[in-house]
């Protein structure tokens, strides 16, 4: 099951990691989000994700005893500090988003933390195996 989270969890960040890299004004517009007068922050942002990304991917294939890239506890609180946060700012700030935005917005939080509550019940269900 780990192996699974890993992989999912590992293409999604290298995924939006990727977009915001390569296309962030161009994502900014299309979803009508605030954006910002430069790319830097997204494209920032880009470069932490597609990290996570591959750090979860390193883990997941990873042999026994190589290096490890990311667990599943960094994971979680990567993913619930980073979709809460969404969830705080769709539901309490200020924002001018367009329709598509808000909803893409909330079925990415949604997506994030409903993958950490998996990951987390995961861990849980390991450790009380071992």
């Amino acid at each position: 099951m780990e192996k699974i989270l890993f992989t999912i969890d590992g293409f999604i960040n290298l995924s939006l990691g990727a977009l915001l890299v390569l296309f962030p004004s161009a994502l900014v517009n299309a979803l009508g989000v605030p954006g910002g007068e430069s790319a830097f922050y997204a494209n920032i942002l880009g470069a932490v994700l597609f990290g996570i990304g591959i750090a979860l991917l390193i883990e997941r294939y990873r042999p026994p005893l190589a290096v490890v890239g990311l667990g599943l506890g960094g994971a979680v609180s990567i993913n619930l500090c980073g979709g809460l946060a969404l969830i705080y700012w769709l539901a309490f700030g200020d924002l001018n988003l367009s329709p598509l935005g808000v909803g893409a917005l909330w079925i990415l939080a949604l997506l994030v933390v409903g993958l950490s509550v998996v990951e987390l019940f995961s861990q849980m269900l390991r450790r009380n195996r071992a």
